[in-house]
Order: structure tokens, then C-alpha cells, then sequence
């Protein structure tokens, strides 16, 4: 189905890391059933683990050990979750098919491209460069700027560093954090149904565009900047 085209072309596209850009469940999932075994118990099924991989050690301790951040225990197991993931980081971790020529379109049309993700630079500065994404234009990770998303700042420094008004940027996600963010800073908005999606229904979420594959992406752009005359007429 055809889609109303955005009123304005972008200078940059950014986009969330885990669940939009690369698929890093199962590296997230094997450290933390490595805590599972470590106790002697049995490792959660991968297909429990996966859609909570975007929420990062919240989620994953979350489904494998029913724990959440207030919970006595949580913070042990993040340390050693943390630790786990850290030294298996891009063991099985790769883009989603379609990303590559996805972004190579968007840099063969001349625009800017960049990375903003809740995961702590820890991990974002080793893993970025291993699954072949260290072309980015900017990487803003979730302990960059004082606020992780929802909230806008780490949409706004990555527009910052990119010399550009937030206006002038799309930002995509496969969580509805990433829309609340993506609307809170000024940007279109678009939610990426071949991610995780978190514990709820994109087409719930109130982004612009939900598209189900990389390459809707791309042709998404390449018509709006095809139209741009028309558009800014």
C-alpha cells in the first residue's frame, strides 16, 4: 500500500541500536542464562528472552528471573549480567537483514546517519564497530547525556553533533520509548515492525510511520526526497 509522504525531506536519519539496527537478542539472552546456570537452573527459552531484548538488563532479568529494578537481588544480577554480556558482546549479534543496503542508500543520498540507544557506552563503543556499524555519524549512547530515552536529550545531542536542527532528522525504533523520545525532540517519527517492539503492539504506538521492513524505509525515503521540490513548494 502507497503511504502519505513526509511534509519535508531529512538530513539525517537516526536510529535505535538493539531491535532496530542490529538483532543483539541472542548475545543478551546467552549472558543471561549464564546467570541461570551459574545457579543451577535451567535457561529460559530464547523465545521469552527475545521481545524483551530493547528494555536491555531490565527485560532480560525481568523474563528470566521474574525481577524487577526495585526488586531485592536485581542489582547483583544486572553486575553479573552486565559482566556476562560484556565478554561475549558480538559472538552471535548481526544486522537485520536489509540494514546494510539501508544505510548505504541513506549515504548514497547524501544524508547523515547516526546511532542513539539506551545501552550504557560500555557496550555501545565495543559492539558498534564488531557488527560493521562504525561508520555511524554520531553515537549517543544511554549514559551520553544525563537522560536515557523517553526523554529527548539524547536525540538532541545527536542532532547537536550533526550540525542540525532536530527537525531536520527522522529517528527510528522498534520501542515505544523510542517514539515518545523520537516525538518529544521534534522528529518524525518512525517505528520499525521488524524489531522487538517490546511488550506491546507498535500499531499502538503514536509513531508517523510503522514499516515492516528495512527496505520500506528506504523507499520511503527515496520517494520523499524524489517529491522534496514539490514539497517545499
Amino acid at each position: 500500500m502507497s503511504l502519505a509522504l513526509p511534509r519535508s525531506a531529512p538530513r539525517a536519519i537516526l536510529f535505535d541500536l538493539d531491535g532496530t539496527l542490529a538483532d543483539t537478542a541472542p548475545d543478551l539472552a546467552a549472558a543471561v542464562n549464564l546467570l541461570r546456570h551459574e545457579r543451577g537452573l535451567a535457561p529460559t527459552a530464547y523465545e521469552l528472552l527475545r521481545p524483551t531484548a530493547s528494555a536491555g538488563a531490565r527485560g532480560m532479568i525481568g523474563a528470566a528471573f521474574g525481577l524487577q529494578p526495585h526488586d531485592e537481588g536485581f542489582a547483583v544480577l544486572r553486575e553479573g549480567f552486565f559482566d556476562n554480556y560484556e565478554a561475549a558482546i558480538a559472538v552471535h549479534s548481526t544486522l537485520f537483514p536489509g540494514v546494510r543496503e539501508l544505510l548505504d542508500g541513506i549515504t548514497e543520498a547524501g544524508l547523515a546517519w547516526g546511532i542513539v540507544t539506551n545501552k550504557p557506552a560500555r557496550f555501545t563503543d565495543p559492539l558498534v564497530p564488531l557488527i560493521g556499524l562504525g561508520q555511524a555519524g554520531c553515537v549517543v549512547s544511554g549514559d551520553t547525556t544525563p537522560h536515557a530515552k523517553p526523554h529527548p536529550a539524547p536525540l538532541l545531542e545527536a542532532a547537536s553533533r550533526l550540525g542540525l536542527a532536530p527537525e531536520q532528522c527522522w529517528y527510528v525504533g522498534d520501542d515505544l520509548r523510542d517514539i515518545q523520545a523520537g516525538q518529544a525532540a521534534a522528529m518524525l517519527t518512525i517505528a520499525c515492525g521488524w524489531g522487538y517492539c517490546g511488550a506491546t503492539e507498535p500499531q499502538s504506538w503514536p509513531a508517523d510511520y510503522l514499516l515492516d521492513t528495512p527496505h520500506a524505509l528506504l523507499n520511503l525515503l527515496q520517494q520523499t526526497l524524489a517529491a522534496a521540490p514539490a514539497l517545499a513548494a
